[in-house]
C-alpha cells in the first residue's frame, strides 16, 4: 500500500475515539476545553460535525463507527445516500465482468453505492486528503476492489481502458468560488471531453447542478440519451445526464424520491411529447386541484401531466391542475377543493370566514405570498391551503382547499 494512503491525516486512534464518544457535545466547549493526551480535539471536532450531518444525510455512513469524515465544505459538496442509491440502481444492469470509473470521486458516496454492481472500480479524485479518507472508508465498508487514484479527471481518462460507465461530476464553482451552472463553465469541461469520454465508455453518467438549462445541455451535448431531474421529498437534488455513443432521442425522467429512497414517481417523457401535446383548459375549479412535484416543473414538463392523466389545466402560466374525480396517483400533492371566490371583499370574506390561519402559495398571480397574506391578515400554518392563481379565462382566483390523504 503507497505510504500516503497509510497517513491518517493527523487523526490518531485517541482522537477518532474521543470524537466518537461526544459525538453529542457542545463543540465549542470542546475546542476551549484542555486537550487529552493524543487527541487533535480541532480533528475530532470535524469528524463530530461531519456524523452530524451523516446521521441524516448518510445514515448508512453514521452507522459505522469506522468512517472518517473530510472538512465541512466536502460533506457540502457530496451526493445524499437517498440519490446515491438511485444513481446505483442507474447503473447497476450491467452483466458479467465489469468496469466503473467515478472521475471526481469528492468524499466516495456514490462510487460507494455504485461499486457493487461492478468487478473492478477506479475512483479518482485530485485532492490528496479526501483519497486518503475514501480510501480508509472503502476499506471500513469491505470495498477491496475499489482502486484509489490521485490524479486530475483528464490525466486519468486519458490512459484510462475501456470501462462500463464513467461517472463525472464536474465542478461547479470557478476560483472565486461563483456558482457556474453551465456545462462549459464547469471543471471538468464535459462539453469539450465528450468524445473522448464516449471512446473509453459504453454510458457516462454525467452529474449536474438543478439549476442547470435543461435545453441547454442537450444543445451542448449531442450524446444524450436520458435526463433524469432527481428530486428527495419534493426538493429538487440533481440532475443526471446519461450520454451514450448511438444516437438516440433523449428522454427525461422527473423522479421524485421518498426518504427511505424509494421512487414515489417517476413521469418519463420526450421534449418532443410536451411540444405537442394540446391540453384543455378551464375557467372552473373542480373538487380536486393538483400541484405538480419540483422535479416535473424543473423538467420542463406543463402540458403534458393534463393529458397524460385527463386533468384539465387552469391556464397556460397556471401550473396547477383540477377534475372532478380523483386522479390517485398524480406525480405531486393532490389537494381536496373546499371553496373558491374571486377576489370581491364579499367573496373573499364569505370564502375565509373565520380562518385565522392558512398555507399560502401562488401560481401565475401578480401578488407575492407576504403581499397577500397581509391583504388578507392571515397568519402562516395550519391545515388549509390557499392557492391564488388564474384561471384560462384571466380570471383571478383564491382556492381554498385541504391536502388529499393518497389511497
Amino acid at each position: 500500500m503507497p505510504r500516503w494512503l497509510q497517513v491518517q491525516e493527523g487523526l490518531s486512534d485517541e482522537t477518532l475515539k474521543f470524537a466518537r464518544a461526544h459525538r453529542t457535545d457542545d463543540v465549542q466547549r470542546l475546542l476551549l476545553g484542555r486537550a487529552p493526551a493524543g487527541v487533535d480535539v480541532a480533528g475530532a471536532v470535524t469528524q463530530i460535525e461531519g456524523w452530524r450531518t451523516a446521521s441524516h444525510k448518510l445514515p448508512t455512513w453514521a452507522a459505522c463507527d469506522a468512517v472518517v469524515y473530510p472538512s465541512r465544505l466536502a460533506m457540502e459538496q457530496c451526493s445524499s445516500e437517498a440519490t446515491a442509491r438511485y444513481k446505483a440502481r442507474l447503473v447497476g444492469n450491467v452483466e458479467g465482468p465489469t468496469r466503473l470509473a467515478d472521475l471526481t470521486g469528492g468524499f466516495g458516496v456514490d462510487c460507494t453505492m455504485m461499486a457493487a454492481a461492478f468487478h473492478e472500480v477506479t475512483y479518482v479524485e485530485r485532492n490528496p486528503t479526501l483519497c486518503v479518507v475514501t480510501a480508509k472508508n472503502f476499506a471500513a465498508f469491505g470495498l477491496a476492489h475499489v482502486h484509489v487514484v490521485q490524479d486530475d479527471a483528464r490525466n486519468v481518462l486519458e490512459r484510462l481502458p475501456m470501462q462500463d460507465w464513467i461517472v463525472v461530476d464536474p465542478a461547479r464553482r470557478d476560483t472565486a468560488g461563483r456558482k457556474m451552472v453551465s456545462l462549459a463553465d464547469c471543471e471538468p469541461d464535459v462539453v469539450t471531453l465528450e468524445p473522448l469520454l464516449l471512446s473509453k465508455a459504453r454510458r457516462v453518467l454525467i452529474k449536474c447542478s438543478p439549476m442547470l438549462d435543461i435545453s441547454q445541455a442537450l444543445r451542448q451535448l449531442r450524446s444524450v440519451h436520458e435526463v433524469h431531474v432527481v428530486a428527495v421529498q419534493n426538493e429538487c437534488k440533481e440532475l443526471l445526464l446519461i450520454c451514450g455513443s448511438s444516437p438516440k432521442k433523449p428522454t427525461i425522467h422527473a423522479v421524485n424520491l421518498g426518504a427511505d429512497s424509494s421512487i414515489e414517481s417517476d413521469f418519463v417523457f420526450t421534449p418532443e411529447e410536451e411540444l405537442a401535446c394540446i391540453p384543455a383548459y378551464t375557467n372552473r375549479v373542480g373538487r380536486w386541484l393538483y400541484e405538480p412535484n419540483v422535479a416535473l416543473l424543473k423538467a420542463g414538463c406543463f402540458k403534458l401531466p393534463a393529458v397524460r392523466y385527463g386533468l384539465l389545466k387552469l391556464h397556460p402560466n397556471s401550473q396547477l391542475y383540477t377534475s372532478d374525480t380523483l386522479c390517485p396517483d398524480f406525480p405531486g400533492r393532490t389537494f381536496e377543493v373546499v371553496s373558491t371566490s374571486g377576489f370581491g371583499k364579499q367573496e373573499v370574506r364569505t370564502l375565509l370566514g373565520n380562518l385565522r390561519k392558512a398555507n399560502i402559495a401562488v401560481r401565475n398571480f401578480p401578488e407575492s405570498v407576504d403581499v397577500l397574506r397581509k391583504r388578507l391578515h392571515l397568519s402562516e400554518g395550519g391545515d388549509d391551503y390557499l392557492f391564488a392563481s388564474t384561471l384560462s379565462d384571466n380570471r383571478h382566483t383564491l382556492i381554498l382547499c385541504v391536502l388529499a390523504h393518497k389511497g
